[in-house]
Order: C-alpha cells, then sequence, then structure tokens
C-alpha cells in the first residue's frame, strides 16, 4: 500500500531542504550551548511546519497524519534527536490536550502563537516521587474563587526552561486517585513559578528543566477540558506520543546506518574497505532488515492511527519495539567505526548516546510491556477519552436542547433537583463504615456525586469479586442515580474482577490504583468506562 502521494513527497523535500540548510548545519553549534535559538521555531511557523494536522481556525493545515509521518522522518534527518525531541514535544504533546480538550479562548492563547511558532511549549507529568506513576501525583492545584494555587515539583520537562508555557497535570482532588488529576496551563513568568535547567547525556541542544510551583496562581479557565479528567486524556495523547517516538527512533535507525554504510566505504584495513569483510557485511544486512521489518509495523500503526484506530496494543508495540531497536543500532553501528565511534566529532558517538532515553521516555519498555501484557493477556479494553468525552457532551447538549423545548420554564428547577436528589438502592444490608467488598459495593449510591454526572450518562456495572466477603454485584448508573442489586444483572457495559481483599484495598486506599491496575489484580473489560465512573462516587479512603 503506498502510503505517500505526490504532494506528500513534495512536503517531504520542503521539510529536508529546510533541515539541510537550516538546521544541520547549526547542531554543533546548539549541542554546545545546549539551547535551541527561539528564532528556528519562528521560521518553522512561516514555513507551516508546525500545524501541520491542526484545524485552519487557528492557523494550521489541517493535512493528513502522512504529513506528519514525512515530516517526523526529514527532522531527524539532521545528526540531533535532541533537537527532533524538543519540536515534536512542542507540536505533539504540550499542545495535543488544548487542541483536544481545550476552549477556544485557550486555543486563541496558546495553540494558535504555538503553531505560528512565537510560543514554545512543555507538558509537565513526572516528578521527582513519581516517574511514571500518575496516580501519586504530589503536585497539587488548590480552587480558590476564579484561580487555581499551585504548590509541587516536576521534573525531567523538555523545553521546560526556555519555554512560554507549560501544561501541568496535578491533583485538583487529592483524594480521588486517579480521578482527581487535571490539566492547567501555567504561563513563563507566573509568580512562583521557576525552573533549573538539568544536565543530561544526550539530547543536548534541547533544554530539559525541572519546575518549582510556589503558590501560583493562575485562572481557572486555564484548566484544560474537565476538572478531574487529566488522566484520561495523558494516557489517550500517549499513543501520539509513542508513535511520535517510534516514528523518530526508525529514522534515527536508518540515519545511523547511512552513515556507518559510508564510512565502511571509505575505511581502508588489511588492503581493502571494512565494508568488504563478511562477518561485517552481515551485520549490517541484519540490522538493515529489522530496521525495514519495524519501519513496515511502525507505518501499520500510522496507518491505524490516522484511521482513527484507537491503537494502544500497536502504539505501545512500535514505541517499545523500535526504541529499544535504535540502542542496538547505535551500538552496533558504533562498533563499525571503531575507536573514531568513541570520538565526539564523529556524529555515530552522539546518536549513540541519543539512543539511550528513547527506551525511558513516554513510558519505559517496561511500562510498554505491561501495557501490551494487559491487553493480550488480560483482555483490558482501552477506549477513547476524548471521544467519549465529546461524545458525552454532544448528548447531554441535545437532552438539554430537548428540555429546554419542551418546558422551558423548568430548566432551572429540574437541574436543581437532578443535583440533589436522593440517589435509589434496591438493598439495605450495608453497614455503616463500608469494609467489606460487598459493603463497598452497596455503599455507591451514598457516595454518589450527583453534580459530577452529565445528564447522559448510562453504564451497567457487573463486579465479580472472588472471596467470602465478595459475590457478584450489578451497579446501573442512569438519570444521574445508581441503582444496586445481587447478582449480575442486564448486559455489562464493562465488568470489573479482582479479588475481595484487593478490591477493598482498592477502594479503601490500602493499595496504589494504577500499580493495581499494571499488576492485573484489578482487572477491567473497558479502562475508559471505569475510568469515568469513578469519578462520579466520593472515596472512603
Amino acid at each position: 500500500m503506498a502510503h505517500f502521494t505526490e504532494d506528500h513527497e513534495i512536503f517531504r523535500q520542503s521539510v529536508r531542504d529546510f533541515v539541510l540548510k537550516e538546521v544541520a548545519p547549526n547542531i554543533n553549534q546548539w549541542e554546545e550551548d545546549q539551547k535551541i535559538p527561539r528564532e528556528v521555531f519562528t521560521r518553522m511557523g512561516e514555513l507551516g511546519f508546525l500545524g501541520i494536522n491542526f484545524p485552519e481556525a487557528y492557523g494550521g493545515t489541517n493535512n493528513d497524519f502522512w504529513y506528519t509521518v514525512a515530516y517526523l522522518e526529514e527532522i531527524a534527518n539532521n545528526t540531533s534527536a535532541g533537537f527532533a525531541a524538543a519540536v515534536s514535544v512542542h507540536q505533539y504533546m504540550a499542545t495535543n490536550h488544548i487542541l483536544q480538550a481545550g476552549s477556544h479562548e485557550l486555543k486563541e492563547k496558546y495553540l494558535r502563537p504555538s503553531i505560528e511558532g512565537k510560543f514554545i511549549g512543555s507538558i509537565a507529568i513526572s516528578e521527582p516521587g513519581a516517574g511514571s506513576d500518575v496516580a501519586n501525583l504530589r503536585c497539587t492545584a488548590k480552587r480558590e474563587g476564579d484561580f487555581y494555587v499551585i504548590n509541587g515539583n516536576k521534573t525531567f520537562i523538555t523545553n521546560g526552561h526556555y519555554g512560554n508555557f507549560v501544561t501541568v497535570a496535578c491533583k485538583t482532588d487529592v483524594d480521588a486517585g486517579l480521578a482527581g488529576v487535571s490539566l492547567i496551563v501555567v504561563d513563563r513568568g507566573t509568580p512562583g513559578f521557576t525552573t533549573t535547567k538539568l544536565k543530561k547525556m544526550g539530547w543536548k541542544s534541547s533544554d530539559t528543566a525541572e519546575m518549582f510551583f510556589d503558590n501560583v496562581k493562575v485562572p481557572v479557565a486555564n484548566l484544560v477540558g474537565k476538572e478531574g479528567q487529566g488522566f484520561f486524556y495523558i494516557m489517550e495523547s500517549f499513543q501520539l506520543e509513542r508513535l511520535v517516538a517510534a516514528i523518530l527512533a526508525v529514522a534515527g535507525c536508518e540515519r545511523g546506518i547511512e552513515a556507518t554504510m559510508k564510512y565502511m566505504h571509505e575505511r581502508n584495513a588489511f588492503g581493502k574497505p571494512i565494508a568488504k569483510y563478511q562477518v561485517l557485511r552481515h551485520k549490517m544486512v541484519d540490522l538493515i532488515t529489522e530496521v525495514e521489518i519495524t519501519k513496515q509495523f511502525v507505518y501499520h500503526c500510522c496507518d491505524l492511527f490516522a484511521r482513527g484506530v484507537f491503537a494502544v496494543k500497536e502504539c505501545s508495540m512500535a514505541k517499545m519495539k523500535a526504541t529499544e531497536l535504535g540502542k542496538t543500532v547505535s551500538d552496533e553501528c558504533l562498533q563499525m567505526f571503531g575507536g573514531y565511534g568513541y570520538m565526539s566529532e564523529y556524529p555515530i558517538e552522539r546518536a549513540y548516546r541519543d539512543a539511550r532515553v528513547g527506551t525511558i521516555v513516554g513510558g519505559t519498555t517496561e511500562i510498554m510491556k505491561e501495557i501490551i501484557s494487559k491487553i493480550v493477556i488480560d483482555g483490558v479494553n482501552y477506549e477513547s477519552a476524548y471521544k467519549n468525552m465529546k461524545a458525552a457532551d454532544v448528548a447531554a447538549a441535545a437532552t438539554a436542547d430537548e428540555k429546554a423545548k419542551a418546558n422551558p420554564s423548568n430548566i432551572s428547577s429540574t437541574a436543581a433537583n437532578s443535583s440533589t436528589s436522593q440517589p435509589k438502592i434496591k438493598t439495605n444490608n450495608m453497614s455503616a463504615n463500608p469494609e467489606t467488598a460487598r459493603d463497598i459495593i452497596f455503599s455507591l449510591p451514598t457516595r454518589l456525586k450527583a453534580d459530577k454526572i452529565d445528564e447522559s450518562a448510562a453504564s451497567v456495572f457487573h463486579f465479580k469479586l472472588a472471596g467470602d466477603r465478595g459475590g457478584e454485584f450489578t451497579a446501573e448508573l442512569k438519570n444521574k442515580t445508581v441503582v444496586v442489586s445481587d447478582g449480575l444483572v442486564g448486559e455489562a457495559t464493562c465488568v470489573i474482577s479482582a479479588k475481595a481483599s484487593d478490591y477493598e484495598d482498592l477502594e479503601l486506599g490500602r493499595g496504589n490504583p494504577q500499580m493495581m491496575f499494571m499488576m492485573g489484580k484489578i482487572k477491567v473489560s473497558n479502562l475508559g468506562e471505569v475510568m469515568k465512573f469513578v469519578t462520579y462516587f466520593h472515596r472512603l479512603g
């Protein structure tokens, strides 16, 4: 299947010309300075490179995803993965949440100047003590009137020191676990917001920072999407981030092989070019074959993404395979250079250093394997948070519109009654202080946050909890109420399976939610549904 049209190739050539003329000649200086001049981003904005997949309404060109593939393959062709990292984080991570879930005002304020290259963005998730553990973020954002007050630290943030803004993952509800994470945009220069530039092994042309938030006041209008939905937005955007990482890794492999083959034809040993020695030739054939196979799989993932398929498994596989291969290729290619490969003036030395972080950023190889395991072994199904959010918003708007047409004078009283109505419950054999899995399930109606539920929300959850304190139960959410009953009733939207003791640990705050899901202690058939479901209830632990 031909993925690239003539128009794609014309665009590719324009990116290639820019990289060869305006990036590659300056990379050594940028690596030494550990900084990419802001004018480079402005220039890329002028050329239309930073708005490839963004709506025309905000200055983008709204092209298909294969333009992005061609673009990423070419910006990787500059002997510095640091440059590609800085640009891709700005373009596909920092601004992606604003594009997908941000208000029109946020898009005008941050997305438009980012597309123009006037702003440089970053995204702050990792923390010194949390790493990939999003559930245990300690950076908090407390609502005070029309502002959030942010306190905490972030680390390993690309573009964090020189960027204009950062999309910050923080806890707006410290008791809600994964359902308490929100995304908030913070401007550079906001009082109390400071950064420290970090020194690192590779990616030296890009800046990486530690961030500090000391009573940083940010307007509530800077909230991205809905409060408490940040974790789900992050999990969704990881698919694009990991696909971008895979594309760049494969392109980096090809670039390293190209440079190595050139050297092997030029370097003579014992009277002939080293490219003529069978052991070396065959080693390169092995690498080239592996890269080509990986490239075709990455293209398959790109095709899925371009068609709107939420391919968590495939994107995780692509990221894992391509970045691990990046380490192997850079190592084997450096070996072909002998002692010269260890010298800084040879690009393969930089490629070796740059490739190492690929298996860490955007989710480690170990995290990728656990995600894939949950899908192929545990049968977990992941769904799009943005798709569900937008569908719910449309449905809620339609419902509200129908109600307004039917009885405009009762809109206020209906909304007020629905948010304060008492939840229904079918059995009352529940202790005052829930401790067992059974008690916890039957406490759901008393913990319902009706004001947090969309009118259109409707789900049927089956709980299969093994053990003396467990059993099989159904919780049906409909019309802003929840009905709990014994047994498995109706067709389930989501099935939750666990040992009763593990479920108790989850609900009572004795276990780490993210790790329990990752380790398979809590198994769900539809992770997207259960993540929405937990936002509707007050926590016990």
